[in-house]
């Protein structure tokens, strides 16, 4: 293993484009196919030694395993979970901009609880036992199992009645989850608690106050359920939170700037490195990285895209720090990508070759900027 520790000043969101061979295999188990769920197996465990590879030649000191193994970015950990499960409802699914999601729902069928057994433990094993890097995987964070469920979808007479008691139990889930990823070997986990952005949104904060729910008392809501499900993690592991404003096959949902939510995200989740969206004028000016306090907690600041395959200008990067440094000191930052290349299984509008120049990107701005990935 390297010597190297997080935080690192070039990073990306965990997820990657899919190859061909897991997009085929996949379709096979969908289709029932005899033996297709070994096949799959194969390709993924193929698939993630090559992704592993190409990180570790572009020079970053934190890889993933892509992603690769999961259909969407939260819902498969999620369906994962003791008490929740993922239903497919036809109608439903998630409305991005022009395009929308399977219709796979949320369902609270029993009370919640994170299993030993869990899928993503041997997930991340398998991670970490084919790279000579950091490893790094990437889970949903705890609003996820709240944001997405409909009243009717909570089937559990003591959550539906009382809300502070599915909260609590999300903490407790969280709590289990943490410490088996820690057992398990990790000591770099990141919680993509998306969100605080979209709450930024007027329209969605509009959407929720017709709802009978304050935006600003759910945002505070998030961010005490997050510092208790990591307060007590050993000293030496690093939690990362990423926050975007939707990525579904290069679209988007949610625009605003992170000011409704920059002072719970930063002084009341706990978390020590904060993946954030700078990619468009959609997220909003960088006026909010003025509360990040002075300290150890790290910014990744998400300068490049991955909806598009441009590749941004090395020395526009640059300026966007020099214009970043003016609210957060820049020992503080770093960067990576404003999301994953591949949310759900469809991924983003880009190839192999794009996805592979934008990660090389990532090291030269770090290397431009601070002289270095760690």
């Amino acid at each position: 293993m390297t010597t190297m520790t997080p935080p690192f000043r070039a990073d990306h969101v965990g997820s990657l484009l899919r190859p061909p061979a897991v997009r085929k295999a996949r379709a096979r188990v969908e289709a029932g196919e005899p033996g297709a769920a070994e096949a799959l197996r194969e390709a993924e465990d193929a698939a993630i030694r090559e992704v592993i590879r190409m990180q570790e030649e572009v020079g970053l000191p934190a890889v993933t395993d892509g992603e690769i193994r999961r259909s969407w970015w939260h819902y498969d950990f999620m369906g994962m979970l003791d008490g929740l499960d993922i239903v497919t409802r036809e109608g439903d699914g998630i409305q991005f901009h022009g395009v929308k999601t399977k219709p796979k729902v949320p369902v609270v069928n029993g009370r919640l609880d994170f299993p030993d057994d869990h899928p993503m433990l041997d997930h991340f094993r398998f991670l970490a036992a084919n790279t000579s890097v950091t490893p790094k995987i990437s889970i949903p964070g705890p609003s996820c199992c709240h944001y997405r469920l409909e009243p009717g979808d909570i089937r559990v007479k003591e959550y539906a009645e009382d809300a502070e008691a599915y909260f609590a139990d999300l903490v407790k889930t969280y709590r289990k989850a943490v410490r088996a990823f820690y057992d398990a070997g990790c000591r770099y986990l990141q919680m993509d608690d998306i969100y605080y952005a979209y709450l930024c949104d007027p329209k969605i904060r509009a959407a929720w106050q017709e709802k009978g729910i304050d935006p600003d008392w759910l945002i505070d809501r998030y961010a005490r359920m997050m510092h208790d499900a990591i307060a007590d993690r050993p000293e030496d592991m690093v939690i990362a939170m990423h926050m975007c404003r939707g990525n579904f096959r290069s679209t988007w949902v949610a625009e605003g700037g992170y000011d409704p939510a920059a002072e719970a995200i930063f002084n009341k989740t706990g978390v020590d490195v904060f993946f954030m969206e700078y990619d468009t004028e959609r997220a909003g000016g960088l006026e909010p990285l003025r509360l990040l306090p002075k300290g150890r907690q790290r910014v990744m600041a998400g300068f490049i895209t991955t909806k598009t395959p441009a590749l941004e200008s090395l020395d526009d990067l640059k300026r966007l720090f020099d214009e970043a440094s003016k609210f957060v000191d820049i020992d503080q930052l770093g960067i990576a990508p404003q999301c994953g290349f591949s949310s759900t299984e469809e991924g983003n509008e880009l190839t192999m070759d794009d996805q592979r120049r934008k990660l090389e990107l990532v090291v030269k701005v770090a290397e431009a900027v601070w002289g270095g990935v760690a």
